[in-house]
């Protein structure tokens, strides 16, 4: 007789690269989330560190849930059933971490979820671990509170439909032009930029060598879409990082600003504008039919910038963190 629900189901946890079956499994899971909710369940880092086998300065600690059957064998973490859940822990080299919980909706509103977070619990607590929840989801903000986590930090999602945006000219700064990214040869220099660019950043400012190349890997990656701004001796002082979903199920194909970054030499020279509308101005040329982006709420001079050439709110992710009576 097969168990009745999923807390009778086993937890299997794996530590370090995950295998080729486990992947397929939460390619799956992941697009039947995003075409149920319109997001992706995981973060862009998550899903590229899991494919890349521990890319860069990162570590992967993975829980699944898989659904069992009469003829299951509840020692196997994969016997062909769907993955009903994963939690996905990417930890950095200093023992902090970051979650995201992925459910299949098939199996939501059935302590999958809850089987997950409380297995994580304990095999690693969560002391340093910070989680999010893209769409911030009320099921994702009671699960927050249950295990004594609160709101630090929103992320919104903004969008411009490209139909009816009216851009202003791209005006570069005085002897700047723009040029593709060159494989092979704008790497490092990419590399020292962005750190500079975002050194109060520290997600997008630790980028490594491994982590450009693993996005580098990825379908999406478009040279001509990695906008780079140099001065005549071919310094870079900045970049404009583009990239296309493409379509899946009913939801069309969108442009996303993927990152916008400008050298401390060059900030304030209108640098940052020039290069965030000749990325859009690409995208719109590609003939899609919207543009969206990532920006954290309380950036009041970015959230300015991109309303006044037309973005507007369009969904928010949260990041949760343990309240300090919680942290173990």
């Amino acid at each position: 007789m097969s168990p009745a629900h999923p807390e009778n189901w086993p937890v299997h946890t794996v530590k370090g690269p995950v295998d080729g079956g486990l992947l397929r499994d939460v390619a799956a899971l992941v697009a039947a989330a995003e075409e149920s909710d319109g997001n992706p369940p995981l973060s862009e880092q998550t899903l590229v560190t899991l494919r890349a086998a521990d890319a860069g300065n990162h570590s992967v600690l993975a829980l699944t849930l898989y659904a069992q059957d009469d003829t299951s064998d509840t020692s196997a973490p994969s016997t062909g059933q769907d993955l009903a859940g994963v939690a996905v822990v990417i930890e950095a080299t200093d023992g902090t971490g970051v979650l995201e919980v992925a459910v299949h909706p098939s199996y939501r509103n059935q302590g999958v979820a809850d089987r997950l977070v409380t297995q994580l619990r304990n095999v690693r607590g969560f002391a340093g671990l910070n989680a999010w929840s893209h769409g911030n989801h009320e099921a994702a903000a009671e699960l927050a509170a249950r295990y004594g986590y609160g709101a630090v930090r929103e992320l919104w999602k903004m969008r411009l439909m490209t139909a009816t945006a009216e851009l202003p000219g791209v005006s570069l700064p005085e002897g700047v032009k723009l040029r593709a990214f060159a494989p092979g040869r704008d790497e490092a220099a990419w590399l020292a930029a962005n750190k500079a660019a975002f050194a109060h950043h520290p997600e997008q400012g630790n980028m490594s060598r491994a982590d450009l190349d693993a996005r580098m890997a990825e379908p999406w990656f478009d040279p001509a879409g990695f906008l780079l701004a140099v001065d005549p001796a071919d310094r870079l002082l900045g970049f404009h990082w583009t990239k296309v979903h493409p379509r899946h199920g009913d939801h069309p194909a969108i442009g996303e600003v993927y990152v916008v970054g400008v050298t401390p030499e060059a900030q304030g020279s209108g640098l940052g504008k020039a290069l965030t509308i000749a990325g859009i101005k690409h995208l719109q040329d590609l003939g899609l039919r919207a543009v969206m982006l990532y920006v954290d709420a309380d950036n009041i001079p970015a959230v300015s910038l991109y309303r006044r050439l037309g973005f507007t709110r369009w969904d928010v992710d949260v990041m949760y963190a343990p309240l300090p009576q919680q942290q173990q």
